[in-house]
Order: structure tokens, then sequence, then C-alpha cells
């Protein structure tokens, strides 16, 4: 016997794409994973050097999933530092950009 009713959601998807999708005819779920794919492949793109902060170095060779790894010289923000008085910036630090909901993200990885 065949099931009657569609396979459940993931429970992260919004209400309004769980409870349209089911109702989509077939022609229309594929063109729909179509651009699902063509999506995640655009959203997972490279960082580009011209969208990093002008004094981020890439870090050859480095293997994260997704983003761009790069070693940034950082100010702390102390205006009685050196970084803010003299411009004596801290780091190496590794920082790891990557888009999330197609804006353009940091992380924080430690130091090399």
């Amino acid at each position: 016997m065949a099931d009657e009713d569609p396979p459940a959601p993931p429970g992260s998807l919004p209400k309004y794409l769980a409870e349209g999708l089911p109702k989509q005819d077939t022609e229309t779920l594929l063109e729909t994973r179509e651009y699902l794919e063509t999506l995640i492949e655009w959203s997972q793109r490279p960082v580009e050097g011209a969208e990093l902060p002008e004094d981020a170095q890439p870090v050859e060779g480095a293997s994260e999933a997704r983003g761009t790894v790069v070693e940034e010289m950082v100010t702390c923000g102390d205006e009685t530092c050196a970084c803010m008085t003299d411009g004596e910036k801290h780091g190496p630090y590794l920082y790891r950009y990557y888009r999330e909901g197609g804006t353009l993200t940091s992380e924080y990885l430690g130091k090399p």
C-alpha cells in the first residue's frame, strides 16, 4: 500500500515552504530542485580578494570546507593601545570569510 502522505519536511523548513512544496506538480518540483542546487552553489562560491579586508592575506593550502581563510593584523579597540595610537596592529590572526544568507561573514579561527 502506497503512502498517502508526503514525506515529513525538515523541522527547519519555513512553514510556507513545508505547506507549499507538496502542492506542486512534479515538473515544478524538478525545476525547484535544479534552482536550489544552483542557489546552493552560488551561496558557497569562494570569497574573492576584492571582498576581503584590505590587509587580509589569503592562506595558501588552507582547507576549510567553505569560505576563505586569511591572516589579518587587527586593532583591539583600546584607545590607549599602540595599535590605536601608533598603528601597530596585533596578530596575525586567522579568520574564515564565508557567505551566510547572502551576507559576507567572518569567523575568528585563532593564531596561526
